[in-house]
């Protein structure tokens, strides 16, 4: 018996971190879209938008995050909240770019759609909406949107671009307003809504352009000419005027990429120019012949199209396809998933000891640090760019350097708190980031301070590991003071080592803090013609070094030993959580551009947390389970042959359960 349980134990973390792996490779793959037309296709063409090359299904991922918070719109003639669990659970999905479609050749049927989410009551009382939901139709908001257009426009005149001078309600329905413009041009983007056959109307257009050529000609000439002629097309451009000003993405290619390769247009741009060019032609009649359900010259004129761009634009082409793919891999969100496998695991092996669920834990946290790696390098690739150049990408990039410094300790102290810190902050991290992919495209340009990839490479990334050391230290220091006041587990030998640990990782903090501060101010003498100004950034890096000095001060002086020092990194969580996203919600300062006011209530949740995690720690040793307890009767890993993993059989369901409601709020 002991025998086969030596065998069971040694190939089930293999076969746990095996399955995974197979389930990430599964999901590389396009999904299959159940529709006679070729989505997917479609999904990769590219077009500019926010400076950048990018597919038609980066914008409607985006485009549907920011208005509906999710990537996929659900298929429904109900609202969502009058739909039972079960019920919902059936509900089919529109993929993101099947809803930009319907959307730009279908807008009857777009307004339909529950995209809208609206939380303030303010704004749904304002609008007469039921206050008990958060979804809505563009049909059930058309009645309101002029109100809606009259209190922002009231809104701008008092606050102007000082948006910490809102109220919630004001920056609700200054978020409403926003969206409904979004929708408006995306509505105009392939051609003017509610319009028949625009091919049609072009022929219509083209036709008008010659007569109306001659009638100018005799007209400057002093000459009798025909003035409707001239009329008919002045009509043409007015309508055209208006696409061109609101079409959403960019979807011309310039003539001559080398020599304008930013020179892409919208198609009422294109149009204004009195001339119908090959592309315009290839999305009118994309967009006709998905208006009119007609699969078949739908992916004919798609052929057709592609291949004219895979001849004249390789490069654009190349990269819609390989960002369609990056949005499909979705290696950030599949890792939230195995990090949270790997944290569970590595929990459950605190309470039962046994040495396969730490194996099994850090199998699948290299597993996820594998993908988490990848993602991080493929949008690299995707941008031409160093890791982090917004607040979303130095979220994913303090996250992975907080799990590879974690698997380090693991590697050297064998004892799970490594594997189960790393994971813990992998998930948070990659959580955060993906509430900041809300705001809408995470690869747009950069503002011009920041456009330098030197500099990119050098400041934010060595400032950035210092944010993931901090934290990683603070959140070794979390887990001992549960562990020790919470559970009877931590041993005498764990209560050295991992004041150890936390120590040799805030050194290292120490290093990255206050040298990616002096690089900053070399990069800020550079672009803003002085070395140091006192910006609330600049302040919190400072704040970081210094805190960082006190604690390692205190330590040198004997002033605190191992509880006062796991207080103290715990302080240094509030510190570091201000520095990296507090002194962007003051709305001041030069390095204002990452504001994101929805997350303030969390930065303070946060800080409360660590506060009574600091209180804990402060406890005397008499509250702590752990020295109360004699070590001779504490738990001993039980080793392969003597584990007992009944408990371990709770693992499976938990993290089932666990999954799916994870998917549910980030899916």
């Amino acid at each position: 018996m002991k025998n086969e349980e030596k065998k069971w134990q040694k190939w089930v973390p293999w076969v746990v971190a095996i399955v995974m792996a197979l389930w990430v490779i599964g999901g590389v793959k396009d999904k299959k879209v159940k529709s006679e037309f070729n989505i997917n296709e479609f999904a990769k063409l590219p077009v500019l938008l926010n400076g950048r090359i990018q597919p038609m299904d980066s914008v409607a991922r985006n485009t549907l995050l920011v208005l509906r918070g999710k990537g996929t719109v659900l298929l429904t003639d109900k609202p969502q909240e009058e739909l039972g669990f079960f019920d919902l659970a059936k509900v089919p999905t529109m993929s993101a770019t099947e809803w930009l479609l319907e959307t730009m050749t279908r807008p009857t049927e777009a307004d339909k759609r529950y995209i809208f989410r609206i939380d303030n009551g303010e704004v749904l009382a304002l609008l007469k909406l039921p206050a008990e939901r958060k979804y809505f139709s563009f049909n059930e908001l058309r009645d309101g949107v002029d109100e809606v257009e009259t209190q922002a426009d009231r809104i701008l005149k008092r606050t102007k671009d000082k948006e910490e001078l809102r109220t919630p309600f004001e920056k609700g329905l200054m978020k409403l307003q926003f969206g409904l413009n979004l929708y408006f041009r995306v509505k105009n983007s392939l051609r003017p809504q509610n319009t028949g056959s625009f091919a049609d109307e072009l022929q219509g257009f083209q036709a008008s352009l010659a007569p109306a050529a001659a009638a100018l000609k005799q007209k400057e000439a002093g000459q009798q000419h025909n003035e409707q002629d001239l009329q008919l097309v002045m009509q043409y451009m007015e309508r055209y005027k208006m696409l061109a000003k609101i079409g959403y993405p960019m979807v011309i290619p310039p003539e001559d990429p080398k020599e304008n390769p930013d020179g892409w247009m919208t198609i009422g741009g294109s149009l204004m120019d009195a001339r119908i060019e090959p592309p315009v032609w290839a999305y009118v009649k994309l967009g006709d012949a998905y208006a009119e359900n007609q699969p078949g010259d739908f992916n004919a004129s798609l052929v057709e199209y592609k291949n004219w761009l895979a001849h004249n634009f390789p490069k654009q082409v190349s990269k819609g396809a390989q960002e369609t793919f990056f949005n499909h891999y979705e290696p950030f969100v599949k890792s939230i998933s195995i990090y949270l496998l790997a944290f569970l695991f590595g929990c459950a092996f605190w309470f039962n000891l046994a040495p396969w669920l730490r194996r099994t834990s850090v199998y699948l946290a290299l597993l996820a640090l594998i993908l988490h790696t990848s993602g991080l390098i493929f949008r690299m690739h995707l941008e031409g760019r160093p890791p982090v150049t917004n607040l979303y990408s130095s979220a994913i990039f303090v996250g992975w350097g907080a799990v590879v410094l974690g698997c380090m300790l693991e590697r050297f102290w064998q004892d799970g708190i490594g594997v189960v810190t790393a994971s813990a902050i992998g998930v948070i991290t990659l959580i955060i980031a993906h509430n900041l992919a809300l705001g809408g495209d995470t690869m747009e340009m950069l503002r011009a301070v920041l456009d330098t990839n030197f500099w990119l490479a050098t400041h934010v990334v060595v400032i950035t590991l210092g944010y993931a050391s901090m934290f990683l230290a603070g959140a070794l220091a979390t887990k001992y003071v549960l562990r020790g006041v919470l559970t009877t587990n931590l041993s005498q030998k764990a209560a050295k080592a991992v004041p150890r640990m936390v120590y040799g990782i805030l050194c290292f903090a120490t290093l990255f803090s206050f040298v990616g501060t002096i690089l900053g101010g070399i990069w800020a003498d550079q672009s803003w013609g002085r070395f140091w100004g006192w910006d609330p950034k600049e302040n919190g890096a400072l704040l970081i070094v210094i805190w960082c000095a006190v604690v390692l001060h205190a330590r040198w002086g004997g002033m605190i030993r191992e509880r006062g020092l796991m207080a103290m990194c715990l302080f240094g969580n509030i510190v570091t959580s201000f520095s990296w996203f507090g002194v962007n919600m003051l709305g001041v300062g030069l390095h204002s551009y990452g504001f994101m006011d929805q997350a303030f209530k969390w930065l303070v949740f946060y800080d409360c947390l660590q506060v009574v995690f600091i209180g804990m720690a402060l406890l005397p040793l008499r509250y702590w389970r752990s020295f109360s307890v004699p070590e001779a009767s504490k738990p001993k890993p039980a080793g392969l042959s003597g584990a007992k993993p009944a408990a371990a059989y709770l693992i499976p369901i938990v993290v089932l359960i666990g999954l799916y409601f994870l998917f549910q709020a980030v899916s």
